[in-house]
């Protein structure tokens, strides 16, 4: 019988419901706890699922447990993942990977000094519908890849997020809050990138919080909500980025990919479903199958790749390096805003590759 690999989950916010509830469906993990700051949020979670609520140091400690989910606010990241990992366990972060890069690069060389794994959300362009799009961009619907947009606009998270404030510092924003979907789908899709040019600003110094239980409160605003940036992909293509907390509404695709022979739309990366549309001249724009598994929100199926290429000796699709990379595309955007001049990119990354199209995250798998 395969050993499923024993998982403890740090952090028992919102996000952490619907991992554990998809973490504990599948054979090669088996959740067995789970701990927060706050032991009442542990408690809860630990009930409603049948696993142990212990403190954060209890889990850390607890030798049967091979890999940490660390779901805590992304100021927290760094630390505790540091923690797992000197503790001898392997890492799945939420997004970000960290919030600098320094942080980013301590946290891979642990990694590697231990001889274990870490891995990082988003896991969304593992899901059905960007799959789909990576398979067809690898078969050429599109021809080659030349340019792309990507785009999120709203008016931010105090009128629906019952805690909004971290949302307004540094290391988040719209960028670090939601440039990872986008950026990592890119990536997955074109490869690394290369050079950004960036810009940005703080388009309101204050909100006002309109969700309960804060309603009223005012938040100050500390990082850019507006940012407007260009991308230049090694392989070539050029793709303009626009994330933004500050437009009440608009009506453009989330994510498109232009090629010589076509365009693609692509889902919202911050999803796991379709629609896939790929518009090809003389034929119009036309709705595709989406032929790949996971279209439901399957958070944490990035969990189960690590686990399982973990054990085989593999690098994870949802990597840290993967993630490090963002980070590093993201800082310079900001830098480059900054700085009002083009930046270069240290980093780079190998595109993750696809998975087996009879992938499915239910069924036992490891061996």
């Amino acid at each position: 019988m395969p050993r499923p690999v024993s998982v403890g989950v740090i952090g028992c916010g919102t996000i952490s419901t619907i991992y554990l509830q998809n973490c504990l469906q599948f054979p090669d993990l088996r959740v067995v706890a789970c701990a927060d700051l706050l032991p009442e949020r542990a408690q809860a979670q630990a009930q409603r699922f049948g696993i142990r609520a212990i403190s954060v140091d209890e889990l850390l400690a607890d030798p049967a447990i091979e890999l940490v989910i660390n779901l805590t606010v992304p100021q927290a990241h760094a630390l505790v993942a540091q923690a797992a990992l000197a503790a001898g366990k392997a890492v799945y972060n939420e997004k970000p990977l960290a919030l600098t890069r320094e942080e980013g690069r301590q946290l891979l060389a642990l990694a590697r000094e231990r001889g274990l794994v870490i891995g990082c959300a988003p896991d969304t362009f593992l899901g059905a519908g960007l799959q789909t799009c990576r398979a067809l961009i690898d078969a050429g619907a599109i021809g080659e890849p030349v340019a792309a947009l990507a785009v999120m606009q709203g008016h931010g998270p105090e009128s629906w997020h019952p805690s909004p404030h971290f949302y307004y510092q540094p290391g988040a924003g719209p960028l670090f809050d939601m440039g990872p979907y986008y950026l990592t789908a890119l990536i997955s899709m074109l490869g690394p990138i290369r050079q950004v040019a960036g810009m940005g600003r703080i388009s309101f110094a204050e909100r006002v919080i309109t969700s309960q239980p804060h309603h009223g409160e005012r938040i100050r605003v500390e990082t850019p909500t507006h940012i407007a940036a260009t991308l230049a992909f090694a392989t070539g293509p050029i793709a303009t980025l626009v994330m933004s907390f500050d437009i009440w509404h608009d009506q453009h695709a989330r994510l498109e990919i232009y090629g010589s022979e076509g365009t693609l739309q692509l889902p919202d990366p911050n999803t796991f479903g379709g629609p896939v549309r790929l518009f090809r001249p003389g034929r119009g724009w036309q709705e595709l199958p989406v032929t790949r598994a996971h279209s439901e929100n399957s958070r944490g199926i990035g969990v189960l790749d690590l686990a399982q290429s973990w054990r085989r000796g593999r690098v994870p699709r949802a990597s840290g390096e993967l993630a490090f990379h963002v980070l590093d595309v993201m800082h310079a955007i900001l830098e480059s805003a900054q700085q009002d001049r083009h930046l270069a990119l240290d980093s780079s990354v190998e595109r993750p590759p696809l998975l087996p199209e009879d992938w499915v995250g239910t069924r036992a798998i490891l061996g």
